[in-house]
């Protein structure tokens, strides 16, 4: 659907900011971003749009290059950004003017995520608060119905009642047919929508792998827990949990977090035995 071929990106007389990132996302998918502030996600989510144009490799969705902003390819794509204004619109010039844009447009789907995100339909857009206006954009963009959407940091600006509908929202309206990726640094707010996780660090992808594939190489849970196990990570505090190779431990949930700590601290020792357990099964 979604290809990233030797993806490599600068702003002026600035450092590299991602550095020969390949990745393919697949439809019928919700892949998390992982990575600490300034480590590229939003670059790599503008590129991907064509927002900006990359010094080495290419964005290609569906056989078109996404650089190169044709409509066809551009109407299959949505992306929310983190910093982005609206227009001082009401709500239904907003929709009529926009939505014609997007050929699977579902004008009832907007109005009802609207309405579960308890968006007033009175008034100028412009007037409303931040994390309201993320509200519109992220109904906007689900009713859309595109091939791909790309959210960045969608729950900034969310209260925690919101970001418990957000994922909600999030999954009951993305189809079979949609790959949506999803940039943040906050790691806890989407452990129960994705299931393919991507970490940037230092302008590299340095771990991609579905929830499958990482319940599969790794145990998540307390040292007393873990049958003498050799930790691949571990955190001081109560209980100590951390990271452990799988082998004849029992399946356990995947803690993002820790996952993410853990590839941050010693990323060679998580994704040698990863690619190693991996490796078996001929993924």
């Amino acid at each position: 659907m979604l290809t990233v071929r030797n993806l490599s990106f600068a702003y002026p007389k600035a450092p590299t900011v991602l550095n020969s990132i390949d990745l393919g996302l697949q439809q019928g998918s919700i892949y998390g971003l992982f990575g600490k502030n300034g480590e590229g996600k939003s670059t790599l989510l503008k590129l991907m749009c064509g927002a900006l144009y990359p010094q080495r490799g290419q964005c290609v969705l569906d056989g078109e290059i996404m650089q190169n902003r044709k409509a066809s390819a551009l109407q299959k794509l949505f992306f929310v950004p983190e910093s982005f204004d609206l227009p001082s619109l009401h709500l239904s010039q907003f929709e009529q003017i926009q939505s014609p844009f997007y050929p699977n447009f579902n004008h009832e789907n907007f109005h009802a995520i609207l309405k579960e995100f308890k968006v007033p339909h009175q008034g100028l857009l412009s007037k409303l608060s931040y994390g309201q206006k993320k509200k519109v954009l992220l109904a906007f963009g689900l009713a859309a119905n595109t091939s791909v959407l790309l959210m960045d940091e969608p729950t900034n600006g969310l209260d925690i009642p919101s970001k418990t509908t957000f994922r909600k929202i999030l999954a009951s309206y993305l189809s079979e047919d949609t790959c949506a990726l999803i940039a943040t640094h906050q790691v806890r707010d989407l452990h129960s929508l994705i299931d393919h996780i991507l970490v940037l660090e230092q302008g590299q992808l340095i771990f991609a792998a579905s929830l499958l594939e990482v319940t599969d190489a790794l145990w998540f849970g307390p040292k007393a827990q873990a049958k003498g196990a050799s930790p691949l990570y571990i955190e001081s505090g109560f209980k100590g949990r951390g990271i452990y190779p799988r082998n004849t431990l029992p399946e356990s949930e995947v803690d993002l977090e820790l996952l993410f700590n853990g590839l941050l601290t010693h990323p060679s020792q998580i994704t040698t035995l990863f690619k190693s357990k991996t490796a078996a099964y001929g993924v």
